[in-house]
């Protein structure tokens, strides 16, 4: 067990990013990872706790071999069977027990490790009025990486659910979790899933249909 780093109760502006919790990552594909079964039911809960203050990212492979520029071009071929045009229907889909979450929760699709891409996440998080993130999925060392790196450029308070994440290598998963509690003390908070919760009490935002409240951006008319 990982010593907490929470430095305070969560606020309700809290949003959960979760990462990835795909078929292709739970199941027997190249890319299968072991610890996902054990993390799932953590997942569960953090994402059953604020369903609709929950954004779950997924990973979109490239369309056939070949595909993408630079180093990506070389990786999916490498990595030819995960291609959307070889991968079985249905592989690219979040697992089923989180997919009952979308909606409410929102769903961020990404060709690349960090969710950051573009500007869907930016923006949805601003909508939210977000200052705090909590993170959880898969992998610990690739794509839940990316996007913890990111929210820490954002200056978003990030915290990690210790016993939500997962990767198919034990060795790059521990070592991930000495950088961030020995390197990102200031920027990133390690914790398990059930003191997540016991933090996060604060009321929703929530309108009446369940929803959380968005910011309304201004309009401005000139002339």
């Amino acid at each position: 067990m990982m010593a907490s780093a929470l430095k305070a109760p969560l606020p309700p502006d809290t949003v959960h990013i979760c990462v990835d919790m795909q078929r292709m990552f739970a199941e027997k594909t190249p890319w299968h990872a072991p610890w996902m079964p054990r993390v799932l039911p953590k997942v569960e809960r953090l994402v059953a706790h604020r369903p609709a203050d929950t954004i779950l990212t997924r990973f979109i492979p490239a369309e056939k071999p070949g595909d993408g520029q630079g180093t990506w071009k070389r990786y999916w071929e490498s990595w030819a069977e995960m291609t959307r045009s070889r991968l079985p229907a249905g592989m690219i889909d979040l697992v089923p027990s989180l997919a009952a979450f979308a909606p409410p929760g929102e769903v961020i699709d990404k060709t690349s490790y960090s969710p950051w891409q573009g500007l869907a996440l930016d923006q949805t998080l601003e909508a939210f009025g977000a200052t705090t993130l909590v993170v959880s999925g898969t992998e610990t060392d690739v794509c839940v990486l990316a996007t913890i790196l990111g929210a820490v450029d954002r200056g978003y308070r990030t915290i990690v659910a210790t016993d939500a994440v997962c990767s198919s290598s034990d060795e790059a998963h521990e070592a991930m979790m000495t950088l961030l509690r020995e390197r990102y003390g200031h920027h990133v908070e390690i914790a398990e899933t059930e003191e997540i919760l016991s933090a996060w009490t604060a009321p929703s935002p929530l309108g009446r249909d369940g929803r959380r409240k968005r910011r309304v951006q201004p309009v401005w008319i000139l002339g």
